[in-house]
C-alpha cells in the first residue's frame, strides 16, 4: 500500500500529491529533497574552509617553509612558543576542571 503525501506549495498554494515540486510553479516542495541541497551546501562549504586553510597557511608554517635559514629558524621559534602557550592554556583548564570536582 503506497502513501498519498499532500503538499500545499508555499508559493502558489497549489496541492500536489505525490511529488517533489510544485505542477504549477515548479517551486521545490520535498521536506527530503530541501534536507539533502542543505547538506550538500553544508559538505560544499567545509570543503571550501578546509582548502582555504590548506592554501593560506599562518604565520609560523609559512616562516618554517622559508628558503632563507634564518626565517626559518624564526618560524620554528614562533611555532614553538605557540605550542608551549597551548600546553600551558591546556594544563590551567585541567586544573581548573579537577579542583572544580572537588
Amino acid at each position: 500500500m503506497a502513501i498519498t503525501k499532500n503538499i500545499k506549495c508555499p508559493n502558489c498554494g497549489v496541492f500536489n500529491t505525490n511529488r517533489d515540486y510544485c505542477k504549477n510553479c515548479n517551486t521545490l516542495i520535498s521536506f527530503e529533497k530541501k534536507q539533502e541541497q542543505k547538506v550538500a551546501a553544508f559538505k560544499q562549504e567545509e570543503i571550501k574552509k578546509a582548502q582555504h586553510k590548506i592554501e593560506n597557511p599562518n604565520l609560523a608554517e609559512r616562516l618554517k617553509k622559508h628558503k632563507f635559514w634564518l626565517f626559518r629558524i624564526f618560524g620554528w621559534i614562533l611555532y614553538s612558543a605557540y605550542l608551549l602557550i597551548s600546553a600551558i592554556g591546556a594544563l590551567v583548564a585541567w586544573f581548573v576542571a579537577m579542583v572544580a570536582a572537588g
